[in-house]
């Protein structure tokens, strides 16, 4: 099983950037995926999931309005379309899959939204 996360960087305050996660090695369709985010010294947290019967998403309240997440079954990839970035959004960021009892996780990738 592979998650493998791109497109980190560093943006100034206001802009964008696009993740994205490839995934390898199970059955894409069948399970649902996140995108969760870690600074040092605090907890992972959620940021958007995608969910996999009928694409329902869920995002965090920080990120509503500004991240977009979505899936392409025939690609085996989700991507994180993230606009309108903040100091905060800074993080690094991990790609998740999950589908009881199996749970997997990227390598992560960091994000730096810095003037």
């Amino acid at each position: 099983v592979q998650l493998v996360e791109s497109g980190g960087g560093l943006v100034q305050p206001g802009g964008s950037l696009r993740l994205s996660c490839a995934a390898s090695g199970f059955t894409f369709s069948r399970y649902d995926m996140s995108w969760y985010r870690q600074v040092p010294g605090k907890e992972r947290e959620l940021v958007a999931q995608i969910m996999s019967v009928r694409d329902i998403t869920n995002y965090a309240d920080s990120v509503k309005g500004r991240f977009t997440m979505s899936r392409d079954n025939a690609k085996n990839t989700v991507d994180l379309q993230m606009n309108s970035l903040k100091p905060e959004d800074t993080a690094v960021y991990y790609c998740n899959a999950r589908r009881s009892p199996f749970n997997y996780w990227g390598q992560g990738t960091q994000v730096t939204v810095s003037s």
